[in-house]
């Protein structure tokens, strides 16, 4: 019986880690809703998710030692992050007290905080019709007003884009 149960275990711990392997992805914060996400190399767009490393700047080091971003395999120690494509090669942005905008559209949930829940101040990315280049995103979480996103960091690089991700089961 135990010799049963023990394969029943390895075989499903084997698929679990076959799955992301693969590239089932897991988010377990609200930048994006939590959920089961599949990677695929499709070409990115405005509206999708991604994963993605931060590009080494303080914003990012401050946010690592905050515990806002995990440390892992990115370049600088940083983990992956998970946000939507809001804005992309063409768009103009502004971000300032009253939120981001894209094309003169305030986002929703885009007011940048002064201060996070432990009342240590934030950094303010701000600018005032920002055409982005061929090579930024801009980068944002589609439902959460208490994400760590571009109102904080800025537009980053589409080259540190890793993956697109498409949600599979989200709650």
């Amino acid at each position: 019986m135990l010799k049963k149960i023990s394969i029943v275990i390895a075989s499903i711990l084997g698929l679990i880690f076959g799955c992301f392997a693969l590239g089932a992805k897991i988010n377990t914060t609200r930048s994006i809703p939590v959920g089961l996400y599949w990677s695929s190399n499709v070409p990115t767009s405005k509206g999708t998710y991604v994963m993605f490393c931060p590009p080494a700047s303080k914003a990012f080091d401050e946010a690592v030692r905050r515990g806002y971003i995990g440390i892992g395999n990115c370049p600088g120690g940083y983990g992956y992050m998970m946000k939507q494509i809001l804005a992309a090669k063409g768009d103009v942005i502004s971000v300032g007290e009253e939120g981001v905008r894209v094309n003169g559209e305030l986002l929703p949930n885009s007011v940048p905080h002064e201060a996070d829940n432990l009342n240590r101040p934030l950094p303010h990315y701000r600018t005032e019709h920002h055409i982005l280049g061929t090579s930024e995103v801009l980068l944002m979480s589609d439902g959460s007003a208490t994400s760590f996103d571009a109102r904080y960091f800025g537009p980053i690089p589409h080259s540190q884009i890793r993956t697109v991700i498409h949600p599979i089961f989200t709650w």
